[in-house]
């Protein structure tokens, strides 16, 4: 009974390191701390995590498993590339989605879910507001639409678009700086309009891969963004991560 019980703890307490390693790993490679086309070394990262090999493979397991990572032969795993296909396929995915979720909020907020969204988009208007905080309230406004649309399946869907969309946020504006605001689709929600929401939303998504196209397409020897498609000549110095209690 006793060495069932042991067992149980010890496969819980590996389960939640995996956990924990996969949670840093995902948020390095959101971020672009690990950019793509990286390869990742195994025995570096499990001494960056504060963790042993073993998590490390599990975890970059699942990442493969989510499409974030890519096994490759003899050489162990690469941060999966991005290609104009990948930028085109999300945007084109989340148009749907998030012209769906602007309507019918336009149609169903309250005002304290409008009051919400505002104090989201604060940070907007920030003078001093730092490039991170304006990633994170992107998403987050994104986010809060699809919950006042009272949609589950869609808050699933669209929390995994919004990882994507943030690390090309990312990538995006390390190259060519500023952001696109929301103030055509907050209007036309405070005014409880849906075909404007649904129209604003539409041309939000629109200009912005336009812009990441662009980007993406054009190649470091015009400005464009080299991480995205070739691995670095040198390892990515990986960041630190403390060990949670």
């Amino acid at each position: 009974m006793n060495a069932r019980k042991h067992a149980l703890q010890k496969n819980g307490h590996e389960g939640g390191e995996v956990e924990r390693v996969y949670r840093i790993l995902l948020e390095w490679v959101v971020t672009a701390e690990l950019p793509p086309g990286a390869f990742l070394s195994e025995p570096e990262l499990a001494q960056k995590c504060n963790t042993s090999r073993t998590p490390i493979r599990e975890a970059c397991s699942r990442l493969a498993q989510d499409g974030w990572l890519s096994l490759i032969r003899r050489k162990g795993w690469m941060v999966t590339p991005i290609s104009v296909r990948d930028i085109m396929d999300v945007y084109e995915y989340r148009k749907v989605i998030e012209c769906f979720t602007a309507e019918k909020a336009a149609r169903s907020a309250t005002r304290e879910e409008i009051e919400s969204l505002q104090k989201i988009l604060e940070v907007e208007n920030q003078p001093h507001a730092t490039l991170p905080d304006i990633l994170r309230a992107n998403a987050a406004f994104h986010y809060r639409l699809a919950e006042i649309s009272a949609n589950r399946r869609i808050l699933s869907e669209l929390s995994s678009i919004l990882r994507y969309v943030r690390r090309l946020d990312t990538l995006c504006t390390q190259t060519v700086p500023g952001w696109i605001g929301h103030g055509e689709i907050f209007a036309a929600i405070t005014g409880h309009n849906p075909e404007k929401a649904r129209a604003a939303m539409a041309v939000h998504i629109d200009v912005t891969v336009e812009k990441m196209v662009k980007l993406f397409a054009a190649g470091p020897e015009r400005g464009g963004a080299e991480p995205a498609f070739l691995p670095p000549l040198t390892a990515p110095v990986l960041p630190s991560a403390r060990r949670q209690a």
